[in-house]
């Protein structure tokens, strides 16, 4: 489990859009397919091993607490918990990402997408700030209940969040820092949760506020962090996949030109973006017990960091991974997860992306990146993309 040269201070950075990255992904998946790092953590990379990961709850928990002494995300949050608290959760939230559920907002979707379209300054904009960032922050807005023109504050808390520099993820200080970062938010949901509960209307957050597990429902604060989770995956996650989409098929024209010509390609030109430029590159788990991967011994209580980006790239499961293949035979890329917290809004995210997809590409020849910058913590994917489009 020797680091490889270089490696040491952890991975490269994205600001190369990834090209670093990318190669010492596969000398760690080639090399040292876990690893641990300066800080204790241990990096799992190959796609097997990641998969079985995500799958084992038992011997590979989301709770935190054992390593950090709370939650980074506070109590409740769906994300961070295991079964069977997490099935109960899950399933108060469920009711709105149903597929017919998801399938009947596809009008309203379609609507959003055309104004913010028609509401472009001219052919030369920012696609994150136009498109990608409105579009899925103001259907998950809508569908929490609150107010989509407070998308600018969205935007500023999930930023700050987003910024975050975590070298440690075991880090006994880390949870204080997150919770400092997601302050305004949380307090900004939990004054609508208050209004909730003595005016309940027909959104998720009425539904979270008046919910019953076995009898009992989720303190304030169990419902606040949720829906600030909410709030926060259910629109970063499809805003980096539609400006990675765009870039994928900038730097591939004959990709670009086969989907114009039959925008029933779409679906799939998203699932390998997905794959290609995984929007959330990791995922955290925390061991339970002495586990073997891969030959190595990772000891109970130990924070293991599980490479999403890394599995999507594994030669051992897709050929030729780094380029983007229009027509790959896609067989269970991880970009959503796996197990029992494969993402809750996978098929609203697709949706939300398609439409996105088909709307930009039927009012646009060309599609041009002009200027770009990355983010560079644990999303990869663009932040902001000036484009310069041709009618």
């Amino acid at each position: 489990m020797t680091a490889p040269v270089g490696a040491a201070s952890g991975p490269p950075s994205v600001t190369d859009g990834g090209t670093s990255l990318f190669a010492w992904l596969r000398e760690m998946r080639d090399a040292h397919p876990v690893w641990r790092d300066s800080y204790g953590m241990y990096h799992v990379f190959r796609y097997d091993d990641v998969r079985a990961v995500l799958a084992d709850h038992e011997r590979f928990s989301s709770d935190r607490t054992r390593l950090m002494g709370r939650q980074p995300f506070g109590q409740g949050g769906i994300t961070m918990i295991d079964p069977p608290e997490h099935r109960h959760q899950r399933r108060l939230i469920t009711a709105a990402f149903t597929p017919s559920s998801v399938a009947a907002l596809e009008p309203r979707i379609a609507a959003i997408a055309d104004e913010l379209l028609d509401a472009l300054p001219g052919p030369d904009f920012d696609l994150v700030e136009s498109l990608a960032y409105p579009l899925p922050v103001t259907v998950v807005a809508e569908l929490l209940g609150v107010p989509p023109s407070d998308r600018d504050l969205f935007r500023a808390w999930s930023d700050r969040l987003m910024s975050l520099q975590v070298p440690d993820f075991a880090d006994p200080s880390l949870a204080g820092r997150v919770a400092a970062a997601m302050a305004e938010m949380n307090d900004y949901l939990r004054e609508h949760c208050a209004d909730r509960r003595t005016r309940p209307t027909d959104d998720l957050l009425t539904r979270l506020v008046h919910a019953e597990i076995d009898g009992e429902r989720l303190d304030a604060e169990q419902v606040v962090n949720t829906a600030s989770l909410l709030l926060l995956a259910g629109h970063v996650t499809t805003t980096v996949l539609i400006g990675n989409t765009v870039l994928c098929l900038a730097d591939t024209p004959e990709a670009a030109h086969r989907i114009r010509a039959d925008m029933s390609l779409i679906p799939q030109a998203l699932e390998e973006s997905m794959r290609l430029r995984s929007p959330f590159m990791q995922a955290g788990r925390v061991t339970t017990q002495d586990v073997r991967v891969a030959g190595e011994t990772i000891p109970a209580n130990r924070f293991v960091m599980a490479w999403l980006l890394s599995a999507n790239h594994d030669e051992r499961h897709f050929a030729d991974p780094e380029r983007f293949d229009l027509d790959r035979q896609l067989t269970g890329q991880l970009a959503f997860g796996h197990g029992v917290h494969f993402c809750l809004g996978a098929q609203l995210g697709r949706l939300e992306g398609r439409i996105a997809l088909e709307r930009l590409l039927s009012r646009f020849t060309e599609l041009r990146p002009e200027k770009r910058s990355f983010y560079e913590s644990q999303i990869f994917g663009v932040r902001e993309m000036h484009v310069r489009g041709s009618s």
